[in-house]
């Protein structure tokens, strides 16, 4: 390392290679791939899944129900898949598992347009999972490992960062394709069908990338030590290492849980807010009827089936406008939330890993009260939900670029991909068990956001503990 980089005159930015730039890019765009292939489930479950189930009603609890299989499903996966992979990258390579992982999860996504039961779906899920939580091991690593110390947080942040263009390119289809039902009722079969279009990107990793030489000094090592094998999945939980994998497991299980519990309930307020306008225009009673002093039961279930069949109908004549209502939703919520990630490795820089960690925690604790307490209980108005969203979605979302960041720097390279891996991933199989928790107990979205929103503070006592890693070299 040069003087002029150990003296800190370079900006993150000064002296990058060609090549590191590239990297960034190729690991950014499998990134927003990545989060693409997920989030295109989010933009047409409300349409996919009562096809799959045959109910008339997005509204059916059936729906929500299948709905939260399905998200659970994808949570395991991409545990699954997240520490298999993470650890063939530290066997094999970074660029060839990358490789193995962006086929996964496009040959995955374009075969769920052919599901015709929901379990198909919640099956499917699963394997497109297992190459999304591999791709971020893997890129997470490879980014981290070809980056000057300088520029490594940073260019963390923005690999991570680059997840909200997968986040618009689902919205878009659900605005323009799905909503618009150029197919029918069997439209959101297209936004699966593009989902192919990564496999693509293959090609120029195939091309273009190298091992990272970190990488090819690890194997070297290997040959010569046997005690430094690669990708030794035991080997995390050791003395050294245990204390980041444990913090490393909850600070993601933290992030992810309250990601299903309280951001994609939150990041949706729009498209409630819309379905209110409906009802109203349409002159329907926006809470469902209540039993009358001694009304008898056939008549009170008669006037509550009458009311569903109602709003149903009302949701339905206004379809179109709360389908872009919801994506527009989305694509705010997604424009906060993208701040949140890119400006995470410049926090980091300032307050430590630890520090910036603390504060979107905390942050995101006191939005989520303002959102599920106050503005969607009290009907806030358009305008301040649409100035509301994409604060709440840069604190609540913003602190999963600390992942990408935060977690390489815990491992030597021989067990970068395994560690960071692992760290990530397991975060999905808490996340799983509370959403298969809340499928099986019927909370509804507004019960579970809330209970959910205290789980922010846990997040600032574990980041309190957890290491710090800034400015220091990562490990060898």
């Amino acid at each position: 390392m040069d003087n002029e980089e150990n003296s800190g005159q370079k900006k993150w930015y000064e002296g990058i290679s060609k090549y590191q730039w590239l990297v960034l890019l190729i690991a950014s765009l499998g990134w927003v791939f990545d989060i693409f292939e997920g989030q295109i489930f989010v933009a047409s479950m409300r349409d996919a899944m009562p096809q799959l189930l045959n109910v008339g009603s997005a509204d059916n609890p059936e729906v929500a129900r299948w709905s939260n299989f399905s998200f659970a499903s994808f949570l395991l996966g991409g545990a699954f898949g997240g520490v298999l992979f993470g650890i063939m990258s530290d066997r094999i390579g970074r660029s060839k598992t990358l490789i193995f992982t962006i086929l996964f999860y496009s040959v995955f996504t374009a075969l769920t347009a052919l599901a015709s039961e929901a379990w198909h779906m919640v099956v499917l899920r699963f394997l497109v999972a297992m190459g999304v939580g591999g791709e971020w091991a893997v890129a997470s690593a490879m980014v981290a490992e070809v980056m000057p110390k300088r520029s490594r947080a940073v260019m963390s942040s923005i690999f991570h960062a680059s997840s909200v263009f997968g986040t618009l390119l689902a919205a878009a289809v659900g605005y323009f394709i799905i909503a618009a039902k150029p197919w029918g009722d069997s439209t959101w079969k297209l936004g699966f069908l593009i989902g192919i279009l990564p496999a693509l990107l293959t090609l120029w990793i195939r091309w273009k990338l190298h091992e990272p030489e970190r990488w090819k000094k690890a194997k070297e090592t290997e040959k010569e030590d046997e005690s430094q094998a690669t990708g030794r999945l035991s080997e995390i939980f050791n003395k050294e290492y245990i204390r980041g994998t444990v913090l490393g497991v909850a600070l993601a299980t933290i992030g992810l849980v309250t990601f299903w519990g309280c951001h994609i309930y939150g990041k949706n307020a729009l498209m409630r807010s819309a379905q209110a306008k409906a009802l109203i225009i349409e002159n329907i009673d926006l809470k469902p009827p209540t039993k009358k002093d001694e009304e008898n039961a056939e008549s009170f279930e008669k006037r509550k089936s009458d009311w569903k069949q109602q709003r149903k109908n009302a949701l339905d004549k206004h379809s179109e406008a709360i389908k872009k209502a919801e994506m527009s939703s989305m694509a705010l919520n997604t424009i906060g939330g993208g701040l949140g990630l890119v400006l995470f490795g410049s926090i980091s820089n300032r307050l430590g890993r630890r520090g910036a960690f603390m504060l979107y925690h905390l942050g995101a604790f006191i939005m989520a009260l303002l959102m599920f307490m106050v503005l969607i209980p009290n009907g806030a108005s358009t305008t301040v939900l649409t100035i509301a969203l994409p604060v709440f979605g840069f604190l609540t979302l913003g602190m999963h670029a600390g992942y990408a960041v935060y977690f390489p720097e815990l491992y030597p390279t021989r067990l970068r991909g395994t560690g960071t891996g692992f760290c990530f991933n397991m975060g999905r199989v808490g996340s799983a068990i509370y959403l298969l928790i809340v499928a099986k107990l019927g909370w509804q979205a507004d019960q579970a956001s809330l209970y959910m929103a205290p789980v922010f503070l846990l997040g600032v006592w574990v980041a309190y503990m957890a290491p710090e890693t800034k400015g220091q070299e990562l490990p060898e």
